[in-house]
């Protein structure tokens, strides 16, 4: 973390890249607590699958609507020491769902969690591109793979921890959230150092313009989204109910099912780290085009698998749609130059509320039909992907 803030100008910031993506892994390793702890919740609760839904649909809601706020007020006043607030929303959120003992409390407490999910993501997304030198596909991917692999650990830890011993123990992952606040606090103090860098005219500019008119910027953005709006509303049918669907059509219990989640979650974080630098090197819009539309006919074939090549599939799955978020990002960053905190905060804000509102809508099907037939519909889903083609190439435009 000694890093001097001047490295910006002229390269990437690796300590930092690195050091960011820590605290994503801390943040979104707290938050796959949410999700991890369903079936016990479930359980101990008498939860139907539409409560289960709406625990995500208010949990993502709480997370995606401040998003754009915070990072269109941030773009005009950029807020160093806002990332550690964040943080702390998303400890208090963890120590209220640790003792809550009702469905409205843990909607209280995962409301918390979302809340410093807000908070955080614009901002540190912000610290991923100062710190790209340029290499903003590789940066993202970098601060991605942080938040996938804490996805992908947090069940993990959280049938280990907390299945098997109690609602409770959910307060040990606030230990997590503390670190997670100390080491913000550091990288706040980097970040106003390079703000003052600015301020004095010392940091090179790394936005690269473009030539595409408005509407045609209006038209690309709208397909970004719309890829976005397919990609996390299969995601959230894996997420949320996998698990679900596993027990019900192989018997699992709750602790091996949560290790096929483990699978597809760490499967995304890989797909997440080779993303990025594919779309540097070969081109976003191809990147993109392959992530979402070549997951289809995995996705498709799932349903149908024995319990060894639905392991398989879903690893499959998890790396080739996992690669695209990255490249829509980055894409949609260059589209918008100027705008980091807003694009940012508008991608994962829609992101999160795509996947809370499929979540609940999801769930709410699941009770009037049954598990297996969510995951028949979803699976084309990632059929959307063909919309890809209208997306002009940004790197040719910028030649």
């Amino acid at each position: 973390m000694e890093t001097g803030p001047k490295q910006v100008a002229q390269q990437t910031v690796f300590p930092i890249l690195f050091t960011i993506a820590f605290t994503h892994f801390i943040n979104d390793m707290c938050q796959s607590v949410i999700p991890s702890v369903y079936p016990m919740m479930k359980t101990k609760f008498m939860l139907s699958f539409s409560q289960i839904g709406m625990i995500t649909f208010t949990f993502q809601l709480t997370a995606s609507l401040l998003q754009p706020f915070v990072g269109h007020f941030t773009d005009k006043k950029p807020k160093p020491y806002s990332l550690p607030i964040g943080m702390c929303f998303t400890l208090v959120g963890l120590i209220l769902l640790s003792q809550a003992s009702s469905f409205y409390a843990i909607l209280a407490s995962v409301s918390f969690v979302g809340i410093g999910s807000s908070i955080f993501h614009p901002e540190a997304s912000r610290v991923a591109f100062l710190a790209s030198g340029g290499r903003r596909g590789l940066a993202q991917s970098i601060f991605q793979l942080g938040g996938n692999g804490g996805s992908a650990f947090g069940p993990l830890l959280v049938a280990m921890v907390v299945v098997m011993h109690g609602q409770g123990n959910i307060l040990w992952f606030g230990l997590a959230a503390i670190l997670g606040i100390i080491i913000l606090l550091r990288i706040g103090a980097w970040y106003s150092a390079h703000l003052a860098l600015r301020a004095a005219g010392k940091a090179k500019s790394i936005e690269v313009p473009h030539h595409l008119s408005k509407g045609k910027v209006a038209m690309s953005m709208t397909i970004l989204l719309s890829l976005i709006f397919s990609k996390y509303f299969y995601m959230t049918s894996m997420t949320s109910y996998f698990t679900f669907f596993l027990i019900d059509k192989f018997q699992l219990t709750v602790q091996q099912s949560q290790l096929y989640l483990f699978t597809f979650l760490a499967a995304v974080a890989a797909g997440t780290l080779i993303g990025g630098p594919l779309g540097d090197k070969f081109g976003r819009k191809y990147i993109i085009w392959f992530s979402i539309l070549g997951a289809a006919p995995f996705t498709l074939l799932l349903p149908y698998a024995n319990l060894f090549w639905t392991g398989v599939l879903a690893a499959v799955i998890g790396v080739i749609i996992a690669s695209a978020f990255s490249a829509i990002l980055v894409y949609a960053q260059e589209l918008v130059p100027g705008r980091v905190g807003t694009i940012s905060g508008l991608f994962f804000g829609f992101a999160f509320g795509i996947a809370g509102i499929g979540s609940a809508l999801l769930g709410r099907l699941a009770d009037h039909t049954s598990i297996s037939y969510v995951f028949h519909l979803c699976a084309f889903f990632p059929l959307l992907g063909i919309i890809t083609g209208l997306l002009p190439n940004l790197e040719q435009k910028k030649r």
